[in-house]
């Protein structure tokens, strides 16, 4: 969905010029004629995303509504516009909190420059704002990407948990956001701002389990050298994330019950138990109850971690999430890298709408890490993403050719993925107006093999422009050097020259 842009003037004509410079970028609009009208409409409408306010106007001035903006919304970017204003104008509203200017009337490009750079800024102040209330614990559900339908009861659930202290157990597969999850509760919960200390149980060895979790006393066993406080220590007063519980031994299971019953726990060589207040958050990729009708889980303690569950569901089930995860992914990574990415285009973004993200949240997080890396342009391409397309990209034109590619009937391996990666190859040419396919996939269903596909977009190529070869090889992107080597490799000359 596309950024929402609130544009005060008084100008009736001026408003309408600015509106159909803004829009004509892919941006929306909300106009208001007066300073009043902004500041309602900002106290109304929570989709706005920037502001161009023009300075002079009459009974509010841009400068009381710029004031009144920005004790509503101070996030919000405000660009002020101004005719006539002079030099000290326009350092009383930078210094009121206006993030750029321009004296109209200005040019289209002047306004996009400055509206694009207001709400990069802006992205990357709230990225950096919500990575520091991470590290402090007081992440919320505001924080948290929830649009999608099938995520309202899991906000709802995770609200009323954060109520109390009641242990929580989350399930789902892996890679949905189970310690987000668990983070937002913690923050919404009277214990914000304490300690969460995260335990990944399947990837601690066996050996050690006990005493990372309880703590061990200096020399109770070889190589203690030193007092280890335990993670339950640590997590005292805050909250403890079991991540992977089910993977935790059956003798550590015992253990854990006791510290759930008795809210103390016993250092390895201790010859007293430690008193720990620690609200508990488990999560698990597996069936507990099933693991327990194995006998690898204790009914127990099934039964005291599953008080509150929680189930988190998979990326697929809230495609209309993935854009304001990609959104939120490339301001962080931008932070992180130095990088200016903008976002995805739009072919991009149907992609990766339309892929099955069987890693869930986290494969899309690395997927984005990656295109942002990647990236050579302002915004991430289908190319960029080479792990889910499959394939390397044959060709730099923007302008490539729609594709039409046939998919088998009744096959139960086409799945959104083969869909997701049909979209990617733009390469197929209309000759006649009727479209001449590159086929993808062959009769059984499988992917054809690169080298089958990039001959057939060559000879389609040669004959779509006629055989001139300087304009092939442009639009493949490809020098023409390495597009005669490939003629000869795919016996394509005589082609050529016929065509030619």
């Amino acid at each position: 969905m596309g950024k929402t842009i609130l544009i005060v003037d008084d100008d009736p004509a001026q408003r309408r010029l600015l509106q159909a410079a803004v829009e004509r970028n892919g941006f929306l609009t909300r106009a208001a004629e007066n300073g009043q009208q902004a500041v309602a409409a900002v106290d109304t409408h929570a989709d706005i995303d920037a502001v161009l306010l023009d300075l002079i106007m009459p009974g509010m001035s841009g400068q009381e509504a710029l004031k009144e903006i920005r004790m509503r919304r101070g996030d919000l970017p405000c660009i002020v516009l101004t005719a006539s204003g002079g030099i000290d104008t326009v350092v009383q509203a930078m210094q009121a909190g206006a993030c750029d200017f321009f004296v109209k009337p200005a040019s289209p490009e002047r306004i996009l420059v400055s509206i694009r750079n207001a709400l990069e800024m802006s992205n990357l102040k709230t990225e950096v704002g919500r990575m520091k209330k991470r590290a402090t614990g007081q992440l919320s559900f505001d924080d948290m990407v929830a649009n999608a339908a099938v995520m309202g009861p899991v906000v709802r659930m995770g609200r009323r948990a954060a109520a109390s202290n009641i242990p929580v157990l989350i399930t789902g597969e892996s890679g949905v956001g189970k310690e987000v999850l668990a983070r937002c509760i913690q923050g919404a919960s009277e214990r914000a701002g304490r300690p969460f200390v995260t335990v990944n149980c399947g990837a601690i060895p066996e050996n050690l389990v006990e005493s990372i979790l309880f703590g061990h006393t200096k020399g109770s066993f070889t190589g203690a050298t030193d007092n280890h406080a335990g993670k339950f220590v640590e997590a005292n007063g805050g909250t403890l994330f079991l991540d992977e519980v089910g993977e935790l031994p059956l003798d550590m299971q015992v253990k854990l019950l006791r510290v759930l019953q008795e809210g103390e726990v016993d250092p390895v060589g201790s010859k007293r138990p430690v008193k720990v207040d620690v609200r508990i958050v488990s999560a698990t990729n597996k069936d507990l109850a099933k693991l327990v009708a194995d006998g690898r889980f204790r009914e127990d303690l099934y039964y005291r971690l599953n008080v509150f569950p929680i189930e988190a569901p998979p990326l697929r089930d809230r495609r209309e999430d993935i854009p304001t995860l990609v959104t939120r992914f490339v301001a962080r990574f931008n932070a992180e890298e130095g990088r200016t990415v903008r976002g995805a285009s739009d072919a991009t973004m149907n992609m990766l709408m339309s892929f099955d993200w069987p890693g869930n949240v986290r494969q899309l997080e690395n997927s984005v890490f990656r295109a942002v890396i990647l990236c050579d342009g302002d915004t991430l391409q289908p190319e960029d993403f080479p792990q889910i397309s499959g394939l390397k990209p044959l060709m730099a034109a923007n302008d490539a050719l729609p594709i039409d590619v046939p998919v088998p009937a009744n096959d139960h391996h086409v799945t959104a993925s083969h869909m997701a990666f049909s979209a990617v190859v733009e390469a197929a040419a209309a000759i006649d107006g009727a479209p001449q396919p590159v086929a993808v996939f062959d009769g059984e269903g499988h992917l054809r093999q690169l080298e089958q596909i990039e001959r057939d977009l060559i000879e389609l190529a040669i004959d779509h422009y006629a055989g001139h070869m300087s304009e092939v090889a442009r639009r493949l992107g490809i020098g023409r050097s390495t597009l005669y080597r490939k003629l000869r490799e795919y016996g394509l000359e005589e082609r050529a020259a016929a065509e030619g």
